[in-house]
């Protein structure tokens, strides 16, 4: 009866308060056999635990309540069979947790040895945190986020606790120089990517104001005309020019449109972050590439030139560019002159302009031409010193000795400048008495000094015949009557040549003697190295030719030829006597046939 009595009050107790009914099963008694459960029962037990306690299941993310707390934990209730223990460490970021306050929790360990329940926050906060990044990504959402550090490439933003990237290209739509700036800031964010193998999270900052800007330079693109003026922040500098934010739109200002002056670079106009006004030149149909000028706000210098200044007026100004061919020189902001390398000097061989002036030299030049109209002006620099040739004829006239320097060689001669400006030929011809030379080089060197003498003059064509030979006494004419046709003299064979061989009297004679002239009294030939008697039986002083023969002084047809060739020699001799006219009109008649006239 007892017992009957005693199942009633458990299920009306059960049928009452499910929840108190459970708490107050004594499982001691039922697990040590004591009380007697039926089967029946049993199943409605393990149903109403079922649904009233929660399901303990691994990586469930549940709330629970802050219950009681010690010094080194908080006991959390999660309405299961038993509450669960939480570190206070976990709680570390919420110094101000209480007794009441709600948590999320996950199940770390379902009981330890006590049948206790361990739980976790921070894994739960993980989950949660995760959960929230993939629906802020999935929706496009903005999310807080705060700048914890640099790192490489760009910055750590912790996202709801989880460590997210933002690239440096993310920041913001201009380029940043000052990374540092941003660290402890908390900012708006996008999620732009997730990599859940990795659990990488990557965020911009940039994302958000790319839709504003986006508008802002639609209305700006849409309002843009050729020579409008704007105002603008440098927003970055290169060697060729600078780019300039005009409010969302970036336009480029080319290093030719910065200065009516020329600069090396364009930091030496703008400064970063600098604002001013541009004029706009050109865009293209899509108005994406804009083109701007800043010198153009400015009047252009040529049009500000002193209308007074005219050909002829000396001007100073600064060298700017060297070429080759001459120098630029700036003679007031924005306005150059071009002194070709022709006007740097009266010489008639060309240099270098960097041979005259350097980068950056101020200098003084003399206007040659001016053209406004094509904002063109050549200067010259030689025109403030007098002109060599004005008074040439004084200085050196014809036959005057002088000395100069080899400037330069020709297959036919030797430029010699006797002053700047003053320029000669010696003719390969004049250049020795007695040797035979191919080329100048054999003769002398660039550089070198020589002593020469004026033969012609030409004023208009500016141009000087000089000699050198003619410094000295031609040494010709003395061997004229030591080597005159008869004379006889001992001399050794120096070498066998074709069709004969050379006898060397001294340096300035060399004598050829034909093979048949070679033949001694017993019928053989002298050779190279003997030494014999020889007659002169032709010597010609204007094409320094003598030839000697051995035969003729033991033959007596050989020896009638020599007489008979004296003969005539004296004869001529006295007929006339050779002026320098002569010898003048010879040696114009040898450079004529040497130019090829």
């Amino acid at each position: 009866m007892a017992e009957e009595t005693k199942k009633a009050e458990e299920l009306t107790l059960k049928e009452r308060d499910p929840q108190k009914f459970l708490e107050e099963f004594d499982w001691h008694n039922y697990e040590e056999g004591i009380d007697e459960i039926e089967d029946s029962r049993l199943e409605e037990f393990e149903k109403l635990v079922e649904e009233n306690f929660v399901d303990t299941l691994d990586n469930e993310v549940v709330e629970g309540e802050v219950v009681h707390m010690t010094d080194r934990e908080a006991i959390i209730d999660i309405n299961a069979k038993s509450e669960g223990v939480i570190s206070l460490n976990e709680f570390r970021y919420n110094p101000d947790l209480k007794v009441g306050d709600k948590v999320d929790v996950l199940i770390d360990v379902r009981e330890d040895a006590s049948g206790q329940l361990i739980l976790s926050h921070r894994k739960a906060r993980v989950i949660k945190a995760w959960e929230r990044v993939n629906v802020a990504h999935d929706e496009g959402t903005i999310v807080n986020g705060y700048v914890k550090c640099r790192t490489k490439g760009g910055m750590i933003v912790d996202v709801f606790g989880i460590e997210a990237f933002l690239p440096g290209s993310q920041i913001d739509v201009k380029p940043i120089r000052d990374y540092d700036a941003y660290v402890g800031k908390t900012m708006e964010f996008k999620v732009v990517k997730i990599n859940h193998e990795y659990k990488n999270v990557v965020v911009s900052h940039k994302a958000l104001i790319e839709a504003d800007i986006e508008e802002q330079k639609r209305e700006i693109i849409g309002q843009l005309e050729k020579g409008q003026v704007l105002e603008g922040v440098v927003k970055n500098i290169t060697s060729y020019g600078v780019f300039v934010d005009l409010g969302g739109v970036d336009g480029l200002v080319h290093i030719t449109d910065l200065s009516w002056s020329r600069i090396n670079h364009p930091n030496e106009i703008v400064e970063l972050d600098q604002t001013l006004n541009v004029v706009i030149l050109d865009f293209d149909e899509d108005k994406t590439r804009i083109q701007l000028g800043l010198k153009q706000l400015k009047p252009h210098p040529w049009d500000a030139l002193d209308e007074n200044i005219k050909v002829g007026d000396k001007v100073k100004g600064k060298v700017v560019v060297i070429a080759d061919y001459g120098a630029f020189i700036e003679v007031s902001e924005g306005v150059e002159g071009l002194i070709h390398v022709s006007e740097m000097s009266w010489s008639t061989h060309l240099r270098s302009a960097q041979d005259f002036v350097n980068v950056g030299d101020e200098i003084e030049a003399v206007i040659l031409t001016l053209d406004r109209e094509d904002r063109k002006m050549s200067l010259g620099i030689k025109q403030l010193t007098p002109d060599p040739w004005t008074d040439i004829t004084a200085k050196y006239p014809v036959g005057s000795k002088h000395t100069g320097v080899v400037r330069n060689f020709t297959n036919f001669g030797v430029f010699v400048e006797l002053e700047e400006g003053i320029d000669g030929l010696i003719y390969i011809s004049d250049l020795s008495w007695t040797k035979k030379i191919k080329h100048p080089s054999e003769f002398t060197n660039i550089g070198d000094k020589l002593d020469v003498v004026v033969l012609e003059l030409d004023v208009e064509g500016r141009k000087l015949s000089l000699g050198h030979k003619q410094t000295t006494e031609n040494p010709w004419d003395k061997y004229q009557d030591e080597f005159a046709v008869g004379t006889k003299h001992t001399a050794t064979i120096s070498d066998i040549v074709d069709k004969g061989a050379t006898i060397e009297f001294n340096d300035d004679i060399t004598a050829f003697v034909p093979n048949r002239h070679l033949e001694k009294e017993d019928g053989s030939k002298l050779q190279k190295g003997e030494t014999a008697e020889v007659q002169i039986i032709e010597f010609n002083k204007d094409f320094k030719k003598v030839v000697a023969s051995h035969a003729a002084i033991h033959k007596e047809e050989e020896a009638k030829i020599v007489r008979e060739a004296a003969a005539k020699q004296a004869a001529a001799e006295a007929e006339a006597k050779p002026t320098l006219g002569d010898a003048n009109a010879k040696l114009q008649e040898l450079k004529d046939r040497m130019e090829g006239k």
